[in-house]
């Protein structure tokens, strides 16, 4: 009989908030007897650029049976441990400053961190179970812990529900797989499909609607279980916990999210939701209702469904795919479409919105230049570093990803007529590569795999389509079609004023060119991305003078002489009208 594995046991205490800093305990009854490493992941699941948490360690030491053992830095996210005999102890201090939903943050407030941000991992010992002992603050008064990793079972110091001490994880990659919120965040609960999800919504939020809230958020939920699960209505978390935990850090201006097995981080404006005797569903919310959907369709669509590549994650180096137009794409096609279909949204505003992502792809002269698998594939290098000519340079696996999956989708609802859509392709993929996926039977889709899966699940051969559309850069036939769906696609133009083909911004008060667009009016006129825009025809620019109303009193083609800072330097150039585009999609029900 083999040796049983004593389990990892992790401490964590957030002990000085004005400095940001937590204090992290490990203890390995059964240190590799050559010496011990430890490593800190490089970057986190979901969002495909090297972070390097290991930066935010300020100070590691290391002992064993009371001695000091020498610890040595091996790597840019690794340490050695000198051989010892016994139980081997570290302990090492966390810098957590980071307001975002990647890393690690800690104030008088609260405490909000990812594991990726905060746990080595031994090498070596990486399936061996894992124990997280959670301790407050000492200035902390009723705070609560929010978070989907269990609590630990059969232990004296065993957490209740919310509480502090301790919480369990079969290994290292679930341990770092839900992260951690503890303050006292406002929170509604509900049931979907019988599964209890936890709305936390943390920060300075008067008069927030949580009763509107919990309602649409249920209904999305309930749509997307009911999508791949039609006959159990069994929501996916249940495999790893009781429950799912949406934590929101509600700030002045932010968006974002990020997935995991059984909770997802978010950050939203405050701005964005709704508060209670405000009756109108406005963009915004919308927006945060479709980053709801957004990530909590990823339980299913990358958390468990994952291209080969990440299965396992290697997170010590970048793990490339040329499939995240699928996994990121397709997820951004159903985030809207489950809130109409959820009825948090009616088909106007769906379509409103469709449009409006069309409109994004086609601005962007860089989508003739890659393709979306190529993108997928350069996400670590070059989505994820964006600079000013991304947008003539890129094309965004989110966005066009997802006008891909609507094309797919119309085009098999076509070809089938009607009697199958891109949904049997996602149920497909759920039960041969998700389902079982943390049991150890799910496996990772292969590079070329997709038009096999299409095929399979509806009959439908998309092989040209994908070569077409993701593997190359043409564009999606929308237009065609949405007519088979009984939807026009028009195009107009965003003004009637002629244009420079730039976009602007305000920095420090001055108007400062963006982007150029590539073989537009400003490019062709010698403007530079960064350029601070000064005067038009001697007329002075100012944030609060609107560059179209300048433009408005011109006719296309005009010729305007511009006066620019370059850096330090007066510029000036002249630069020919030209009248704007029809790049505003509009689309509407025949």
């Amino acid at each position: 009989m083999g040796m049983k594995t004593e389990p990892i046991l992790y401490s964590l205490t957030p002990y000085d908030p004005a400095g940001h800093r937590f204090r992290i305990e490990m203890r390995i009854a059964r240190p590799d007897p050559e010496g011990q490493e430890l490593r800190l992941p490089a970057w986190i699941p979901g969002s495909y650029l090297i972070r390097d948490f290991s930066r935010q360690i300020e100070t590691i030491n290391a002992r064993c049976s009371g001695k000091a053992v020498a610890i040595t830095k091996t790597g840019n996210h690794s340490w050695r441990c000198a051989p010892c005999k016994g139980t081997l102890h570290v302990e090492y201090i966390v810098y957590a400053w980071d307001l975002s939903v990647r890393g690690a943050h800690f104030d008088e407030t609260h405490a909000f961190f990812n594991g990726t941000s905060v746990f080595l991992c031994p090498t070596g010992l990486e399936t061996s179970r894992c124990l997280l002992h959670l301790h407050p603050p000492a200035h902390a008064r009723n705070w609560k812990v929010y978070t989907s990793l269990p609590v630990a079972t059969g232990r004296s110091a065993a957490a209740r529900r919310h509480g502090f001490g301790l919480y369990e994880a079969p290994d290292y990659d679930a341990l770092i797989d839900h992260p951690v919120e503890m303050g006292t965040p406002q929170v509604a609960r509900f049931t979907a499909c019988g599964a209890e999800h936890e709305l936390v919504f943390t920060g300075v939020l008067p008069n927030l609607d949580l009763k509107r809230i919990t309602a649409d958020v249920k209904k999305i939920c309930e749509s997307q279980i009911a999508l791949f699960e039609p006959s159990t209505l069994r929501a996916p978390f249940l495999d790893s916990a009781d429950r799912y935990v949406f934590m929101t850090m509600v700030v002045g201006d932010g968006y974002g999210g990020l997935e995991h097995r059984s909770s997802t981080a978010l950050m939203a404006s405050r701005r964005d939701l709704p508060t209670i005797g405000r009756s109108e569903a406005g963009e915004a919310y919308q927006n945060f209702l479709g980053l709801v959907s957004h990530e909590y369709f990823h339980t299913w669509n990358v958390k468990r469904i994952k291209p080969a590549a990440f299965a396992p994650y290697d997170l010590s180096r970048e793990n490339h795919t040329r499939l995240l137009w699928v996994f990121e794409g397709f997820t951004s096609y159903y985030d809207d479409l489950m809130l109409l279909r959820s009825g948090v949204i009616d088909q106007k505003t769906y379509l409103a919105r469709l449009a409006k992502t069309i409109s994004a792809v086609h601005r962007g002269p860089g989508r003739f230049k890659q393709s979306t698998a190529d993108s997928s594939f350069d996400a670590w290098t070059r989505f994820y570093k964006q600079d000013e000519n991304s947008p003539n340079a890129l094309v965004s696996y989110y966005a066009k990803g997802s006008l891909i999956a609507a094309g797919l989708d119309m085009l098999i609802r076509r070809e089938s007529q009607g009697q199958k859509s891109l949904d049997d392709v996602m149920r497909l993929m759920w039960t041969r590569y998700g389902r079982d996926f943390y049991q150890g039977g799910g496996a990772g889709i292969a590079e070329d795999a997709m038009p096999g899966l299409v095929q399979e699940a509806t009959g439908v051969d998309a092989s040209d389509f994908i070569a077409r559309h993701a593997e190359g850069v043409e564009d999606v036939p929308l237009e065609s079609l949405l007519a088979s769906q009984g939807i026009s696609l028009s195009w107009k133009p965003v003004s009637d004023a002629p244009t420079l083909d730039v976009r602007t911004r305000v920095v420090q008060n001055e108007v400062q060119l963006a982007t150029v667009y590539e073989g537009g009016a400003g490019h062709e006129a010698g403007l530079s991305a960064g350029d601070v825009l000064v005067a038009v025809d001697g007329l002075r620019v100012t944030r609060d003078t609107n560059l179209e109303q300048i433009l408005a009193s011109y006719q296309a083609g005009q010729t305007v002489t511009l006066h620019v800072f370059r850096r330090d330097e007066l510029r000036k150039f002249d630069a020919l009208l030209r009248p704007s585009a029809p790049t505003e999609c509009v689309l509407s029900v025949e």
